[in-house]
């Protein structure tokens, strides 16, 4: 595929990277809103959809807007991980905005899997106490 190098098509890619530093942000606000409005409409889970069973990042979305407005125990109740993510959108939309760029800092690899181990961790243990000692681990699953 080649690049649009038209005058046009330099304008259009200006512009993108003129806005693209401010997605966290916009992220960031409107997981805030939903926050404040619960009843607005969400992805539902094709896992739990699909199988029942909630994925390891189930009642994310809804922990980190509570988070953002200021619920942490309502947060903390939904997804232990929802704190932690809203602060994390804040430190990246404020980095994102300061130095324009989408990725202001290098994702680590390590970084990144040892947040993923720790995601299926709290996820493997919240699913052996809900579905094998019928703890109610999932605050809002049925």
């Amino acid at each position: 595929m080649r690049r649009d190098s038209s005058p046009a098509g330099c304008a259009i890619r200006s512009q993108v990277a003129r806005w693209t530093p401010w997605l966290p942000a916009g992220l960031t606000l409107a997981l805030a809103v939903k926050g404040c409005r619960p009843a607005l409409p969400g992805w539902p889970c094709p896992l739990r959809a699909l199988t029942g069973i909630p994925c390891p990042t189930c009642f994310l979305t809804r922990a980190t807007a509570a988070a953002l407005t200021g619920q942490l125990d309502h947060s903390m109740r939904l997804h232990a991980f929802g704190p932690l993510l809203a602060a994390v959108l804040l430190v990246w939309s404020v980095l994102a905005i300061r130095r324009r760029r989408l990725l202001p800092f290098r994702l680590r690899a390590r970084v990144v899997v040892l947040s993923g181990l720790a995601l299926l961790g709290y996820w493997s243990v919240r699913l052996v106490l809900q579905f094998g000692f019928g703890v109610p681990a999932f605050a809002v699953f049925p």
